[in-house]
């Protein structure tokens, strides 16, 4: 494992030297101080497990001193250095395993009824409320971008942007089908219905990210229809998007504005051609260790929200929490914890990092 670093070091003794000989090239030496940041946590845990490696090989050969009390000091020494290798160890690792480079985004999330009706279009809402709950929790902003709205209070669909750094590292794990198992509101016999959502969880991107050129887009513009007030039932503010080598149409009406529109809906098909791309590339690199948590498509189950019981669980982990209330209050930090664990496990077996051979 540590020869795996020594590449990270030598690059990170030829970026200082760059850094002091291109101090004029604002630009690369921004780049290069990026790069620096990423990897020198890589290097001083290097060096610290070294230094800790070094300090349990001294202390081993003074086992084998005649001094009993020599003996007595070094073992002391032992029973502390080696859960610390062990300890660094295990970061190095995790370290050293190639990290997604859309952990750090901020997400757009499309939450859509399947099957169960209105039942489904409520259940839709209260994932909605859940993740925002979990946002609001991080301090991360929360902007619906798109929303189709049923009378009682539900969705058939909605869309929307949760800006924060880091909020697809947290939230890239419940892309799949979510399946609820309750008595609707609704429902005089009292009878329990099982509905299913599905989720889709993108990493929001830049223009610079995706390229899409203009010649692929065909861009309509229509009368926005439902609540909205008498600008946008006058104006034709809503906009429609067709993405013509894939046949993807995005739309957008909330905004009074055009161009707020138009802007929405190529934040949406940005971010849905740059899953795409991600998910071949993924199929391609990482065959191997999609098994280990799931592949996130919308066609998966992936959890079940149990009320009778008050039971979640999520079927890739085989975990449940009891505490379905808490659990739909945005304290779903216990799934994404274990879903992180589970992700980084397979991620090292894959890199061949799991074993703990240097």
């Amino acid at each position: 494992m540590l020869g795996k670093t020594a590449a990270i070091e030598a690059r990170l003794n030829e970026i200082n030297s760059l850094l002091e000989q291109k101090a004029d090239d604002y630009q690369l030496v921004a780049d290069l101080a990026r790069e620096r940041a990423e990897l020198l946590p890589v290097a001083s845990t290097a060096e610290e497990y070294r230094n800790v490696l070094k300090q349990i090989e001294q202390a081993e050969s003074l086992l084998h001193e005649n001094d009993s009390e020599m003996q007595e000091l070094a073992q002391a020494d032992l029973d502390t250095l080696r859960p610390q290798a062990n300890m660094l160890e295990q970061k190095l690792k995790s370290l050293l395993v190639p990290k997604d480079k859309r952990d750090e985004k901020s997400v757009i999330m499309e939450i859509r009824a399947g099957t169960g009706g209105d039942e489904a279009a409520l259940f839709a809402a209260d994932l909605y409320r859940m993740y925002s709950y979990f946002a609001e929790k991080r301090r991360w902003k929360v902007e619906i971008l798109s929303q189709n709205e049923i009378g009682i209070g539900g969705f058939k669909e909605i869309i929307f942007l949760i800006k924060g750094k880091g909020a697809y590292s947290q939230l890239k794990y419940e892309s799949g089908v979510h399946r609820v198992q309750r008595v609707p509101a609704t429902e005089a016999q009292g009878r329990i219905h099982t509905s299913t959502v599905t989720v889709a969880v993108m990493a929001e991107v830049e223009d610079v990210d995706i390229d899409i050129p203009a010649s692929d887009i065909r861009i309509e513009v229509y009368k926005s229809a439902g609540a909205g007030g008498q600008n946008v039932q006058k104006n034709s503010t809503a906009v429609r998007i067709t993405h013509i080598p894939t046949g993807m149409v995005v739309a957008c009406q909330d905004e009074r504005s055009q161009l707020q529109n138009k802007l929405r809906a190529m934040s949406i098909l940005r971010a849905r051609l740059y899953e795409i791309e991600e998910e071949k590339r993924k199929q391609e690199e990482e065959e191997t260790r999609r098994a280990q948590v799931g592949t996130g498509e919308r066609a998966e189950k992936i959890r079940t929200y149990n009320y009778p019981q008050s039971r979640v669980t999520d079927h890739r982990i085989n975990y449940s929490s009891f505490n379905l209330p808490s659990v739909m209050n945005g304290n779903i930090d216990e799934f994404v914890q274990e879903l992180n664990i589970q992700d980084e496990a397979g991620r090292l077996a894959a890199s061949g990092l799991g074993d703990s051979e240097d």
